[in-house]
């Protein structure tokens, strides 16, 4: 009889400047996923340490290289455990939800299906701004033009993957242009997707840090720019 689901999944999650929030982060989180690698990508804070006092796995670039290369540091060390099935690319301020991520995992184990994408457009749980709802719309235009894949949510970063996806997407975009090639990689390899409601909570926390907004900046460049 296979291990439950949670067992056999490992939540693979980028860190720079975390520290307020990462060990609260990742504790709440190991509630659910025992197994999760955090690459911190040379921050300048005590967001390695905070992550271990959480209970994660800590692998850290020297140098910030961007969330792309996080998110394929992650994965390959992710993906050297044998008894890992799947992997859940998760945020490491408190935007995404363990629940949506179980429920995302949960379908790959049940449907035939490779990855499943987190779409804030398929309810509306997930208050956006009219920039932000404005910006995540054309990315969405932009995408389906450029790759195919008629996605809802096409920058949305909490996205589960069975070991064939993990293994077959290639990112080669260090910095926020890997959610596109993310995508475009999706259509090339003929990846069998779905995507999934899910309701990332815009807090204080990151409100403060300005990320809507520094993101919807960070979308439009990697739209015109890649």
């Amino acid at each position: 009889m296979s291990k439950p689901v949670e067992q056999r999944t490992w939540l693979v999650v980028p860190l720079y400047n975390e520290a307020q929030v990462v060990r609260s982060v990742i504790r709440s989180a190991r509630e659910t996923f025992p197994k999760i690698v955090c690459v911190d990508d040379g921050s300048s804070d005590d967001s390695a340490a905070e992550a271990r006092a959480g209970g994660a796995v800590v692998v850290s670039h020297p140098i910030n290289l961007g969330q792309g290369a996080a998110l394929r540091t992650g994965l390959d060390y992710a993906l050297g455990d044998p008894e890992a099935d799947y992997f859940v690319t998760f945020d490491s301020d408190g935007q995404h939800r363990t629940e949506d991520a179980l429920a995302m995992v949960r379908r790959l184990d049940s449907e035939p299906l490779d990855i499943v994408i987190g779409s804030r457009f398929l309810d509306d749980r997930t208050k956006l701004s009219p920039i932000k709802r404005l910006v995540l719309r054309a990315g969405v235009v932009f995408e389906r033009m450029s790759s195919g894949v008629q996605l809802t949510d096409a920058h949305n970063g909490l996205r589960a993957l069975n070991r064939h996806a993990a293994e077959a997407i290639v990112i080669d975009q260090n910095r926020m242009a890997h959610a596109s090639e993310i995508v475009s990689e999706i259509g090339r390899n003929k990846l069998r997707w779905a995507e999934s409601p899910v309701h990332v909570l815009y807090t204080d926390y990151s409100r403060s840090k300005g990320q809507s907004v520094w993101n919807s900046v960070n979308i439009l460049s990697d739209l015109f720019l890649k």
